[in-house]
């Protein structure tokens, strides 16, 4: 995760800067779900350059919360004061542990909730008047590999990120006391109460040559995404991706240069009337 906010860390910049533009001085900042703190210690950097502010770190992880509250602190310089809270969205009230926020976070967090709306309706109680909560969730999904790999039939990419999507419906379908949310996320937003509902739309992008740094991040991501479909596809992409994730195969990944890294996420924000 470390490794993913190293490559993420300028396009994080932009977005935090863009969401606290219009902040008032000294805001209050939450970032649930905040993993390692990659986009934590944006908006750090963001609040000590707009003058400080106060940065609360929502997670239900206590070593990514910890590690999240070290980066945050550091990329604050001491003009930002950075509260760590370990909570679950899915089964505490928000209101109650953070305090009332100018701009509230979540970046991809909602969907692994069984009842999204639900989820939304209290990531808004934080929310002091005039507040924001911005939701990145959605886009199009990361891709890293040439479409022909010389090695099994070409876009094998594809066909993972489908079986993946496959996966993903399967599973949200057999979560407990899982509810259905049959709308977009601005109209989610407006259901939540929020007013000026509107989103933006964010590319990461690291061509090829991407580097070590990519190389890795493609092994993560093709692992991430074989594990579970083998059923779903054919023999002969699963004897592919068994070479191309075999170290001591002249087809593994790790020793190609023409590895990228190509993703967009969409934020979706509305304010508190």
């Amino acid at each position: 995760m470390r490794r993913a906010d190293r490559l993420d860390a300028e396009t994080h910049a932009g977005v935090a800067a863009r969401l606290t533009a219009g902040l008032p001085p000294s805001p209050t900042v939450v970032d649930v779900g905040c993993g390692s703190g990659g986009m934590s210690a944006s908006f750090a950097a963001a609040l000590a350059a707009a003058g400080g502010g106060t940065l609360v770190l929502v997670d239900g992880t206590e070593a990514l919360l910890a590690e999240a509250e070290s980066v945050s602190t550091r990329a604050g310089g001491g003009s930002v004061q950075v509260k760590a809270v370990h909570a679950d969205l899915g089964g505490q009230d928000l209101r109650a542990l953070v305090p009332e926020a100018d701009l509230v976070w979540a970046s991809a967090v909602v969907h692994h909730l069984p009842d999204q709306q639900a989820g939304i309706n209290r990531l808004v109680t934080a929310l002091r008047t005039g507040g924001t909560l911005a939701l990145a969730e959605g886009g199009l999904p990361t891709q890293h590999l040439p479409a022909d790999l010389g090695v099994g039939e070409p876009g094998l990419e594809r066909r993972l990120l489908a079986a993946k999507e496959i996966w993903f419906w399967e599973m949200r379908g057999g979560m407990e006391g899982s509810v259905r949310m049959p709308y977009g996320w601005e109209t989610a937003l407006g259901k939540a109460g929020l007013a000026d509902v509107s989103s933006f739309g964010v590319l990461y992008h690291h061509p090829a040559p991407g580097g070590e740094a990519v190389r890795a991040a493609a092994i993560d991501a093709i692992t991430w995404l074989a594990q579970g479909a083998e059923e779903r596809l054919s023999a002969s992409d699963n004897a592919a991706l068994a070479q191309l994730l075999d170290p001591e195969s002249p087809h593994y990944l790790g020793a190609r240069d023409d590895l990228s890294l190509l993703a967009a996420r969409t934020v979706h924000f509305g304010r508190m009337p």
